[in-house]
């Protein structure tokens, strides 16, 4: 039967599903990963309208910010990856000299320098969320011009590359960003097939790095990590965090106290509760149960990306498409790890749940770009 029969065969009935998956590649969007994305926005809306106290200005707030993102991501997946190719040193360049703005004429914020504002508009903005993107970007490109795996000059300059923004971030100082963007450079590396010998000679190398670290951190940075080690030793001052949050999700049991019904949040225990620790307001209201169901739409979207950066065409695009990825899988697990107590508090907000602005917008940008190297793959017929 030819082609044209069994579409005669078919008939009209067809034709609406023809439209709609025509109308998808049109725009350049991933069915699947746009599935997920939305699932876990919702998620995250109905968990902060509880978290935030029912504040309906709150919820609108977050509400535009994710139409902003899903624009930036439109955006994003509509331009082919050869041009993010073609950018990418300039916009690395770009974001270094931003980061270097923010540590001249930076605008402070509890104590940190982390904003620069855009002149006559009130708006500001932080470079270093920008940078969670540029940064694999950039080890993606200068990678994909080499032979694969890497030898040791090329792992050199890659360091360089990653630790020069991943300084002048801690400087301001954010340590929570500054080491995740240091783990999304480290992670191109390793997708780039990295031998174990260098993986162990940076690991060696960390050791006498993390006394460095230590002897120039803030006091308050070394507090969070004595802290981690024993919350006990200050429950009501730095242990309060952790202690409080421990409490919740422990008080949340297998089915959780129902929605709206959570105690810690509702009656100010938890600090940051609609951000930092959002998720221990979900696991004290859905419980256990709860908070799996959250991790399977994370699973989902993670083995999404994951994919596409197996079906990738060239090697620019498999090495950032699963870096952004598994940098997305980092940010969950750290987040968790810091609100379970398994790891130190460093401020990173749960992905697209925790209320925050410039954030979504840079996660949804880096989806964008998953999209666009699935979408505008040179289909080969055999």
């Amino acid at each position: 039967m030819s082609r044209y029969d069994y579409k005669h065969q078919l008939g009209t009935s067809q034709s609406p599903v023809t439209r709609r998956i025509s109308l998808m590649q049109a725009i350049h969007l991933d069915a699947p990963l746009l599935g997920g994305l939305l699932v876990l926005v919702c998620v995250g809306l109905f968990v902060l309208y509880s978290a935030s106290g029912q504040s309906t200005d709150t919820l609108l707030r977050q509400l535009l910010r994710i139409v902003a993102g899903f624009a930036a991501m439109m955006v994003m997946a509509f331009i082919p990856p050869r041009t993010y190719k073609r950018w990418t040193p300039w916009l690395f360049g770009i974001g270094i000299i931003l980061l270097i703005g923010v540590l001249v004429t930076g605008t402070e914020a509890k104590g940190a320098q982390r904003w620069l504002a855009i002149p006559g508009t009130g708006v500001r903005f932080q470079p270093s969320e920008i940078m969670k993107v540029v940064v694999p970007m950039m080890l993606a490109w200068y990678l994909a011009e080499r032979a694969l795996p890497p030898g040791w000059k090329p792992v050199l300059l890659a360091a360089v590359l990653i630790l020069l923004p991943t300084l002048l971030i801690a400087k301001q100082p954010d340590l929570g960003t500054s080491l995740l963007i240091a783990s999304s450079g480290f992670l191109v590396l390793f997708l780039s097939g990295l031998d174990w010998k260098y993986i162990v000679g940076l690991a060696a190398a960390a050791v006498p790095a993390g006394a460095g670290v230590w002897m120039v951190m803030h006091d308050y940075q070394r507090q969070r990590v004595l802290t981690f080690l024993d919350p006990e030793r200050d429950p009501w001052g730095a242990g309060w965090n952790i202690t409080q949050s421990k409490t919740a999700i422990g008080s949340g049991g297998w089915e959780g106290k129902g929605w709206l019904h959570g105690t810690q949040a509702h009656l100010d225990f938890l600090p940051e509760s609609s951000t930092d620790f959002i998720i221990a307001v979900l696991a004290e209201e859905f419980g256990l149960l709860g908070v799996c169901a959250l991790l399977l739409i994370y699973f989902a979207i993670v083995a999404r990306g994951m994919y596409i950066a197996m079906n990738a065409q060239d090697t620019y695009s498999r090495l950032l498409a699963g870096s952004l990825t598994l940098t997305f899988f980092v940010y969950v697990f750290v987040n968790i790890g810091m609100v379970s107590g398994i790891l130190p508090v460093v401020g990173v907000p749960l992905p697209m749940v925790s209320y925050g602005g410039t954030s979504i917008v840079t996660l949804m940008s880096s989806f964008g770009i998953l999209m666009s190297i699935h979408t505008h793959r040179k289909l080969v017929s055999t």
